[in-house]
């Protein structure tokens, strides 16, 4: 008996009941062309502000589900001078972040060219800059080989792993691609929503990369997703959504990977966690318009670098309240630099002083 899906004899044949996917599909079809209504009556300014939110979390996020954690400034610099936006504090990237920045603006940004093996392979080189992960080298701009053995996913301690799922053997990975490639880029004969769905799972259950496998796999979700829309422009972030919801999507993928080939669980949860991907847009939406009241609020009134910085920083969300020791951390000056700065904002009413006293003294935006 197969112990996963792509050992069973009519892979990758997926099935699914129509019926039970239509209203859902409908419902999220309809959620999705009202935010992009929303999202439109913007002015440019604020839409391009909303996009770089929404990319900022989208590839925060997705790193986050594979246990890396990128700098927060970094990605939002990487996908501002890459959107051409004009913003404040804008600092340099690292090589792994404008990687993983260049290819979710390559899958958004160019949803409508063809997808190929060569497009994947730039991807996932452009994921890992140096050739390794984490400690470890790795094969990039290629499939995975048999040299690096069973591709398998597994948690638990050293020992005492627990497999999840493993993925086709390496010799098969020519002839899945190759089919793989050929149904991704066939015409509009599915709705591209569920081919979104499909794509992603697809593509995961095959493994073709020694790593970047996930990240990949959300991207060409995202690229069907855009197709669907008709826009490069990200208003919602399915991998934030995912991140959220991350034990749930593990223990889908493994149920969906050990089961049948009927993958209509699969796509039902898909579309769920795309209809409260859509919530998250409201908060993102929320916080472009903060956003923009504060600096209208500051047009014209002159400020160094390290406040602008700063003021970025609490308008991103910044964790706990901010102080005068935290600004100059921040800011990479001196404690006295740093009060002057503080002192200089409160009394023009950008910053207000909160509860508390003495060196823990805490200061956030005025409403």
């Amino acid at each position: 008996m197969a112990e996963y899906i792509h050992d069973l004899a009519d892979w990758p044949c997926f099935t699914w009941s129509e019926a039970a996917v239509a209203d859902k599909l409908a419902a999220v079809r309809h959620r999705q062309g009202r935010l992009f209504g929303r999202m439109g009556a913007l002015g440019f300014a604020l839409r391009g502000q909303a996009q770089l939110a929404t990319l900022t979390e989208d590839v925060l996020k997705s790193s986050e589900i594979e246990g890396e954690i990128l700098d927060r400034a970094q990605v939002r610099s990487s996908v501002a001078r890459r959107l051409g936006l004009d913003i404040a504090g804008l600092v340099p990237a690292d090589r792994n972040v404008d990687g993983v920045v260049e290819m979710m603006l390559d899958a958004t940004g160019n949803y409508g060219a063809e997808l190929t093996s060569e497009r994947l392979f730039a991807w996932q080189a452009s994921l890992f800059p140096a050739g390794r992960s984490g400690m470890s080298r790795i094969v990039t701009g290629a499939w995975r080989g048999p040299a690096s053995g069973p591709m398998q996913v597994v948690s638990g301690a050293v020992g005492h792993e627990t497999v999840h799922f493993e993925a086709p053997d390496a010799d098969r990975l020519p002839g899945e691609m190759r089919r793989f490639l050929a149904w991704f880029n066939s015409g509009p004969t599915l709705d591209p929503v569920l081919k979104a769905a499909l794509a992603h799972l697809w593509f995961v259950t095959v493994h073709p990369f020694e790593d970047g496998n996930g990240r990949i796999a959300r991207a060409l979700a995202d690229m069907q997703l855009a197709r669907s829309e008709g826009s490069a422009q990200r208003f919602y972030s399915l991998s934030a959504q995912i991140r959220h919801e991350r034990s749930d999507y593990y223990a889908m993928l493994e149920r969906t990977q050990r089961g049948d080939l009927d993958i209509t669980a699969w796509l039902m949860w898909f579309l769920e966690v795309l209809d409260r991907a859509f919530d998250g847009a409201e908060t993102i939406l929320a916080h472009v318009l903060t956003r923009a009241r504060v600096w209208e609020k500051l047009a014209g009134q002159p400020l160094n670098e390290r406040q602008s910085k700063a003021i970025n920083r609490l308008l991103d969300g910044f964790e706990g309240k901010m102080t005068t020791s935290k600004w100059a951390a921040l800011t990479k000056t001196s404690p006295d630099t740093a009060l002057r700065d503080i002192q200089d904002l409160v009394a023009r009413g950008v910053l207000v002083k909160l509860a508390g006293g003495g060196r823990s003294t805490g200061y956030g935006l005025a409403g």
